[in-house]
């Protein structure tokens, strides 16, 4: 077999195709899944390491730092297979969910701290002058300026959050990968997996677009 029938079979990419849309159906729920409870996560351990007391900042510390340097493979690993030992048993969506969200949690943590640590200490000032309270003043006018800054690294972490559900496949969940390597397997033909690549590219590379147009209008705009 040449490299086309190979690698670029149209008649097996046509036979899987159906297995990798339902693929790209979990690994889309996944990935948003992940953002959204990975962006709160994120945003609550932030709060957590500027203002709460001590103690709790030493462990929103402990947890960014943790889950920044440990592979998302690592943890999903140990949330599937190490938490049925304890009694915890999870499906592959939930753990790949939770792995992703709390790996993704950390980085956004450290984003949005330096959003917020950007704003001038006027901005605070001016907001206790109004007298507003802690949370309003956050609310109302710390975050909404912190928003302008974290906005691209945000969406580059959601890109890349994205391209890691690839992994839930090694714990059997039917994302868009599993799929390719099942329909490999049963067609004896790798061009599913080339159909799964092309797939990733297609709805990655507007994303990764819109990461360099929110990074060039963020440089554009001027600092208060």
């Amino acid at each position: 077999m040449g490299l086309l029938e190979t690698f670029f079979n149209w008649d097996v990419l046509v036979r899987a195709f159906p297995m990798l849309l339902r693929g790209l159906g979990n690994t889309l729920l996944l990935g948003c899944a992940a953002i959204i409870f990975g962006g709160l996560l994120g945003l609550g351990v932030c709060l957590m390491r500027l203002y709460a007391p001590k103690p709790l900042r030493l462990l929103a510390v402990g947890f960014i730092d943790i889950f920044r340097a440990t592979p998302i493979l690592v943890v999903l690993i140990m949330i599937y297979y190490a938490l049925p030992f304890v009694g915890v048993r999870l499906s592959a969506f939930t753990s790949a969910t939770l792995a992703l969200s709390l790996v993704l949690g950390a980085f956004t943590a450290e984003v949005c701290r330096a959003g917020i640590e950007n704003i001038p200490k006027g901005q605070f000032e001016a907001a206790a002058a109004l007298g507003l309270p802690f949370w309003a003043a956050m609310r109302k006018v710390i975050l909404p300026q912190a928003l302008r800054i974290v906005v691209p690294p945000l969406t580059s972490n959601a890109v890349s959050i994205f391209k890691d559900t690839a992994l839930a496949s090694v714990v059997a969940m039917p994302d868009l990968l599993k799929q390719a390597t099942d329909a490999q397997a049963l067609m004896a033909n790798p061009t599913p997996l080339v159909g799964a690549a092309l797939i990733y590219l297609v709805f990655l590379w507007p994303l990764v677009r819109l990461v360099s147009y929110l990074e060039q209008r963020s440089k554009a705009e001027p600092r208060a």
